[in-house]
């Protein structure tokens, strides 16, 4: 088995088979580790993600030293049948590149038993394994835009069902009306790692999926904000719902968690309290008219400049929102994602014991839009310690982030040419990653490497050469090379830089 350190937020396993992963993953799950917060399947590897701060030699060693019983996991579980109409647009070239008959396609498909494996890049989305191998088939040269929900399709060596409308390059072969995530249910996602499953051909379905289930905040009592404005985009998030990426749901939570931690510590919240994310300033907000007590909010990160009622207020500071009064903010002058906490916390319904919203996944509460009405929790018992923090703002120049190399350093040329080089900030960057311009990395090998478990700040090397540094919303699984990992704690720096602005990465020992 080998081990590959990913700086400081975890260990990837590498192992020879994928019923040796589902073992190895079984184990951990029994053996509750400390710092290990999420055991992630993938084709041919284990990934642990840790607390920053956990002793991964000593996590290794721990892990190695367990025992692995293979059989046991493969008897573990029960079969799905899945019912399936095999009418999908790509059934055709399927057959072309097995060199079978459509029947032949359905009867190979059908005749197999699949293994659940791993989660992908949606809740209740799993790589299914072990199908017949003349099945392995080569995606799509250009992905689809959109992909009904409930279809069925082969890429590689997997079958997978897409639980929701996405865009997607595998070839689709059928479709199902099985609902494959369903957040009432225990547990929501239908395939869990190392169930079995079979499809069953029907010529009709029942009904249609599904998607996945957000719940409509509930609104009792006068401790509201009324949303009047987004700008460019606001989200709720809290510090996110680790623990569920085996079944295809991201961590996801505030991009910059210390500018949201501060914030909720100024209202004397639970660090974990849910707040507004706003990127790029241009949120308003009212207070109910109703409110019988001033709100008392802060704001931290991406220094906005703010008005109640057209009169400045500070930042990192405490705010008082009386009833019917409106906090506006503007373009901040330096960093990228400004936090309004409000003493109490914003009370939307959680999903899997997190408030955020996941953008890739299409998880959590909606994205924010004049009219929403957020529902304020009760006051905490604890409360505020000072008025301001004295909080450096995030600067405006070039920002240097500490790296370690990766775990697959060693496909590209020159991995210490990240280090050397000087970076630009793509405007196709979001939530989920961070994409750069510039630099001389370029990769030595070019077969497709299995989906392995990706990490935040993992920084990924697709094959034109431009590297993306994943950032809170990041897929579960990826299948291009990591080759260097930014530590945890500068991922939250890296969170407020901005489009256009430049970065550098200076590559720093294991931790």
């Amino acid at each position: 088995m080998d081990v590959r350190p990913c700086a400081d937020a975890g260990l990837l396993f590498e192992l020879a088979t994928l019923d040796e992963v589902l073992a190895l993953a079984a184990a951990v799950r029994n053996a509750d580790l400390d710092g290990v917060v999420d055991v992630v399947p993938a084709a041919r590897s284990l990934l642990l993600r840790t607390v920053p701060g956990t002793d991964l030699r000593g996590l290794r060693k721990l892990v190695l030293d367990l025992p692995l019983d293979v059989a046991a996991t493969r008897r573990a579980g029960g079969t799905i049948e899945i019912p399936v109409v095999y009418d999908g647009p790509d059934l055709g070239e399927v057959a072309r590149q097995t060199g079978l008959t459509p029947e032949e396609v359905v009867a190979a498909h059908t005749g197999s038993e699949w293994t659940v494996g791993f989660g992908g890049f949606a809740p209740g989305f799993a790589y299914l394994a072990g199908g017949d191998p003349r099945l392995t088939v080569a995606r799509r040269p250009i992905a689809r835009t959109r992909v009904p929900a409930g279809s069925v399709g082969l890429a590689g060596e997997f079958s997978g069902i897409y639980p929701r409308e996405s865009p997607g390059g595998w070839q689709l072969i059928g479709r199902t009306d099985v609902v494959l995530w369903d957040a009432d249910r225990d547990p929501p996602a239908l395939l869990q790692p190392g169930s079995r499953v079979r499809f069953v051909q029907v010529e009709r379905l029942s009904g249609e999926p599904r998607p996945p289930a957000r719940r409509a905040p509930v609104i009792d009592g006068p401790r509201v904000l009324e949303v009047l404005a987004t700008g460019a985009q606001a989200l709720v998030q809290d510090l996110g719902r680790p623990g569920h990426a085996a079944t295809g749901v991201g961590a996801s939570g505030a991009a910059d968690r210390c500018a949201l931690r501060l914030a909720n510590r100024l209202v004397a919240n639970p660090e974990d309290a849910a707040a507004i994310e706003v990127t790029f300033g241009g949120l308003a907000v009212r207070a109910g008219s109703d409110l019988r007590a001033p709100l008392l909010v802060a704001l931290t990160g991406a220094p906005a400049p703010a008005t109640v009622d057209g009169k400045p207020v500070g930042h990192n500071a405490l705010v008082r929102l009386g009833p019917g009064q409106t906090l506006r903010l503007g373009t901040p002058p330096t960093g990228l994602r400004t936090y309004l906490a409000v003493r109490g916390g914003i009370d939307v319904p959680p999903l899997l014991g997190s408030r955020a919203t996941d953008v890739l996944a299409g998880f959590g509460p909606t994205p924010l839009q004049p009219g929403t009405v957020l529902p304020i929790g009760p006051e905490p018992d604890a409360h505020p310690l000072l008025d301001v923090a004295p909080v450096a703002p995030p600067p405006a120049d070039t920002v240097t982030l500490r790296a370690v190399l990766g775990p697959r350093a060693d496909w590209v040329h020159d991995p210490a040419s990240l280090h050397g080089s000087t970076w630009t900030v793509s405007d196709r960057s979001d939530r989920v990653g961070m994409r750069l311009i510039g630099g001389g990395l370029t990769r030595c090998r070019d077969e497709e490497l299995p989906s392995e478990g990706m990490v935040r700040g993992a920084i990924q090397v697709p094959p034109g050469g431009e590297p993306v540094l994943f950032l809170a919303d990041h897929p579960v699984t990826g299948g291009y090379p990591v080759v260097a990992v930014v530590l945890d704690a500068d991922v939250d720096r890296a969170a407020q830089v901005r489009p256009g602005q430049r970065i550098r990465f200076r590559l720093v020992d294991e931790p």
